[in-house]
């Protein structure tokens, strides 16, 4: 897999420990939705402005907010 915001597996393994625990319905991939949160907060935009490919916007920033 390509790396997505030049996070690496081993970067992403290092803060995995900071996801959220999963609960009950099967999860978006913590690697794909990081990518997705990161630009959103660098660049201050909105969440709808985030790439549809890291997610739906309402997961980004549910994430986000459980992070």
């Amino acid at each position: 897999m390509a790396q997505l915001l030049g996070l690496s597996a081993e970067q992403v393994d290092g803060i995995r420990p900071l996801f959220p625990k999963e609960r009950g319905v099967k999860r978006v991939e913590d690697r794909k939705v990081s990518s997705g949160i990161i630009p959103v907060i660098q660049k201050g935009r909105r969440w709808v402005d985030g790439l549809a490919a890291d997610g739906p916007h309402k997961t980004l920033y549910n994430r986000f907010r459980h992070w």
